[in-house]
């Protein structure tokens, strides 16, 4: 090779140095405008930055799960559909349970029942049957006395023996203790429950109650309800199919789609230039060249990390961004919720143009 064609292609590398490197720091340099979709005439126009933005509902997408390990039973509701809150989207099978419940609710009624008997106290009947016995001990009370006080007359009068009046004495006594056993036993019937028995059931009640409440919750939580009255967006689930809380994922995504409002995200480089109030340009390669007009009705106070991907290479991920939230003057109801968009920020000198 001669030293001419050595020249010739050193000088080529060069030149294709310095083209190379003026192309990254022109990409560079349009990273927060034209990177993002906003041409020279945007930025005459008084355009001071550009972010990436979502189209969003009136709420934000709710990603809705199970609480409950198991097999999906059925599901209720189709794309597109509007639920109200609490209405059943699916149903995780939990037919095992149902049994388990049955078990825990006859404990607790059966706690409960005793319970009752406890506070209750002994039965009319009973009561009944130890006044008839404390009546018939006092009569036999009575003619032993009676017996006895006769006894002692006629041994007095020395007409029995001591023997005859003895035994009469001994069977006042066993009349008197019969009946005193049943005056005890017809007081202890009618006498209120033990403090600490009343405890007892009162502590069984609550802990059958508590078991059966537990399943009755396990149960619960195998229906999957709407958290929020709004549109059924997408459906991830299918009757079939397995769900885990150890790896959770979601079965359903709802939004308030009555109205429309843009989620746009804030390069940490132009935080400083956004303010509440400013008005804004959106764009979309589907609105076909439409510009929609809209202004910020709230900036976050705290900085996070990007979720919107603008398809840039040059366009930096490990950035923090600041969320503003864009609200739209114009009917965007037909917009699809995820969509999107560059929201472009306007100085107050534009707006005066």
């Amino acid at each position: 090779m001669t030293a001419h064609s050595r020249w010739g292609i050193g000088v080529s590398a060069i030149v294709l140095v310095i083209v190379v490197v003026a192309f990254l720091g022109t990409t560079r340099n349009r990273n927060s405008v034209q990177a993002r979709g906003i041409g020279s005439d945007s930025a005459a126009a008084g355009v001071v930055f550009a972010s990436p933005g979502r189209v969003e509902g009136a709420s934000e997408t709710t990603q809705v799960g199970a609480a409950a390990d198991g097999i999906l039973k059925a599901v209720y509701v189709k794309e597109g559909q509007f639920v109200k809150r609490g209405t059943l989207l699916g149903e995780i099978g939990c037919d095992d349970l149902q049994a388990s419940l049955q078990t825990a609710t006859a404990e607790a009624d059966g706690a409960r029942q005793a319970r009752t008997r406890i506070l209750r106290g002994t039965r009319d009947e009973e009561k009944k049957i130890a006044s008839e016995k404390t009546a018939a001990a006092r009569a036999t009370f009575e003619e032993a006395k009676s017996r006895m006080e006769m006894q002692r007359a006629l041994y007095q009068k020395e007409q029995i023996s001591r023997s005859s009046y003895e035994q009469a004495v001994r069977d006042l006594g066993v009349a008197d203790a019969n009946l005193r056993a049943a005056v005890r036993t017809e007081e202890l019937l009618a006498a209120p429950p033990l403090q600490e028995d009343k405890a007892r059931a009162d502590a069984d009640v609550l802990a059958a109650e508590g078991r059966a409440q537990t399943v009755q919750e396990r149960i619960e939580k195998c229906s999957i309800l709407a958290p929020i009255d709004g549109t059924v967006l997408r459906v991830y689930a299918r009757r079939g199919e397995s769900f885990s809380t150890v790896t959770p994922r979601p079965l359903f995504s709802l939004a308030d789609t009555s109205s429309r409002h843009i989620k746009a995200e804030i390069d940490e480089r132009d935080v400083d230039k956004v303010s509440v109030g400013q008005k804004v340009v959106i764009q979309a390669d589907a609105l076909d060249g439409k510009r929609l007009n809209g202004s910020v009705v709230r900036v976050s106070t705290m900085m996070g990390r990007k979720s919107i991907s603008t398809g840039d290479p040059s366009d930096k991920s490990d950035r923090d961004i600041l969320e503003a939230v864009i609200g739209l003057e114009d009917d965007t109801r037909s917009l699809p919720i995820g969509l999107r968009v560059t929201v472009q920020f306007l100085t107050a000198s534009s707006l005066k143009k």
